[in-house]
C-alpha cells in the first residue's frame, strides 16, 4: 500500500499528491489561487485570507525569506490563511532583510502547507470548476481518499460565513498620524491590513480602529472627520452589524470602503452581492478608472462581487475589472461616499491605485471647508 506524505483533497474528488511542509496537522478551507509573483508573507498575514487555502501560481516561493515588517496583520506577524500550497519551497533566504526562512516561519505560525505538487494543474482545475472546499492531509493512504473527501464536504462553505467578526479587533485602539495630524478617521475593522493604516497615517490622518460590531453611536462619539470600512474575509451579506452601521453613517461623514468594506457599503445602499466563480486573487489585475481613462494594475483578493444593476441610480459606477467587467468602484457625491473593490495600498503591490487615499482626503477637506 502506498503511503502519501501529503494530499490536497478537493470537494469534487480531485486529489493532488505532494510533500508536507510547515506545521503538522490538517488544514481545511476554500481553495483559491493567487497570481502574485512576490509577497507570500503579505498574503499569508492578510486577514482577508482567513478560511482559505491559498495556492501560489509563481513557481518558487520563499527565496527571500520572511521579515517582520512585511506582515499585514496589525501589531503582529500572525498568519491568517488556513493553508498554503506551493510548487517549489526554497530552502535559501537570499535577502539582507530576512529574519528567517519561510518553512520555519510556517511551523511557528501553525500553518499547514504542501509543496512539490502540480500547481499549474490545480490552478487550471479551479479556473474550470471554480473555487471549492479542500483539505491538506498528512500521511494519507490511498484507501482513505473517500473518507478524506467526505471530511472536506462536511466543512462549511464560504457563503454565509461572517469571518470578519472573527478577525476584528476586540477593543478600539489608535494609530497616530505620521507628522502633523490633519484629520481623524474612525475605522471599522473587518480584517484591516497594516498597509491600509499606513496609507492613511502617512497622509496625516489619526486613525481609531473599532470592532466590526461597533454601533454608529460609539463610532461617531469621538466626532471623527471621516469613517472607513476596511477589507476583510468571508461573505459580506453575513456581516449584519457592519451593514447596519454603514447604513446609519452614510451622509453623516465622508466614508471610504475598501474590498469587503466596499461590498458592505453597497449592501447598505440596498444593493446585492454574489459569489464569484473563482474570485480575484493577485497583484496583476487591470482596472479601468472611468474618471481619468487610466488603467490601473491592482492588488485584489475577493470571492464576492457587487451586482451593479442592484444599486440605486444615484450611485456612480467608477471602476470596472478589465478581466471580467465586474464592478470595482462606486461613488455617491451627495452622500460623501467613495468605495473600491481593489486594494489601493497594495501589499504586496502594486501601488497604481494609491490615489484613492488622496481622493478620500479631498472629500475630508471639502467637508471641513463647508
Amino acid at each position: 500500500m502506498t503511503i502519501l506524505d501529503s494530499l490536497l483533497v478537493l470537494e469534487d474528488g480531485r486529489c493532488f499528491r505532494g510533500k508536507g511542509v510547515g506545521a503538522e496537522g490538517t488544514a481545511f478551507g476554500e481553495v483559491v489561487f493567487n497570481t502574485s509573483m512576490t509577497g507570500y508573507q503579505e498574503i499569508a498575514t492578510d486577514p482577508s485570507y482567513t478560511g482559505q487555502i491559498v495556492a501560489l501560481t509563481t513557481v518558487q516561493v520563499g527565496n527571500y525569506g520572511v521579515a517582520v515588517e512585511d506582515s499585514q496583520t496589525p501589531k503582529s506577524d500572525r498568519a491568517r490563511l488556513a493553508g498554503l500550497v506551493v510548487r517549489d519551497l526554497s530552502t535559501l533566504s537570499s535577502s539582507w532583510r530576512a529574519s528567517g526562512d519561510l518553512d520555519r516561519w510556517l511551523v511557528r505560525q501553525g500553518v499547514v502547507a504542501i509543496t512539490e505538487l502540480d500547481t499549474r494543474a490545480l490552478t487550471r482545475h479551479i479556473r474550470e470548476k471554480g473555487a471549492m472546499r479542500g483539505g491538506i492531509f498528512r500521511q494519507a493512504h490511498d484507501k482513505d481518499r473517500d473518507a478524506l473527501i467526505a471530511k472536506v464536504r462536511q466543512t462549511p462553505e464560504m457563503t454565509g460565513q461572517d469571518l470578519a467578526s472573527e478577525v476584528s479587533v476586540a477593543e478600539p485602539y489608535g494609530v497616530p498620524a505620521k507628522g502633523k495630524a490633519k484629520f481623524s478617521v474612525a475605522l471599522v475593522d473587518l480584517g484591516v491590513k497594516r498597509g491600509i493604516l499606513r496609507g492613511l497615517t502617512e497622509r496625516g490622518v489619526n486613525v481609531t480602529v473599532y470592532p466590526a460590531a461597533t454601533s454608529v453611536e460609539d463610532l461617531l462619539a469621538g466626532n471623527p472627520d471621516g469613517v472607513m470600512l476596511s477589507n476583510g474575509p468571508g461573505d459580506p451579506a453575513a456581516v449584519l452589524p457592519a451593514i447596519e452601521t454603514a447604513r446609519a453613517v452614510l451622509g453623516t461623514r465622508p466614508v471610504l470602503g475598501i474590498c469587503l468594506g466596499y461590498q458592505i457599503l453597497a449592501l447598505a445602499l440596498g444593493g446585492r452581492t454574489f459569489k464569484m466563480r473563482f474570485g480575484h486573487h493577485g497583484g496583476n489585475h487591470p482596472v479601468s478608472d472611468l474618471a481619468t481613462g487610466e488603467v490601473w494594475i491592482t492588488a485584489q483578493n475577493h470571492g464576492f462581487a457587487v451586482d451593479p444593476d442592484s444599486l440605486p441610480p444615484e450611485v456612480e459606477q467608477t471602476h470596472f475589472s478589465l478581466y471580467d467587467k465586474t464592478l470595482e468602484g462606486i461613488r455617491w457625491a451627495d452622500r460623501q461616499l467613495l468605495a473600491v473593490q481593489f486594494h489601493p495600498e497594495g501589499g504586496p503591490g502594486p501601488s497604481d491605485a494609491d490615489a484613492i487615499f488622496d481622493r478620500y482626503l479631498d472629500l475630508l477637506r471639502a467637508t471641513r471647508a463647508e
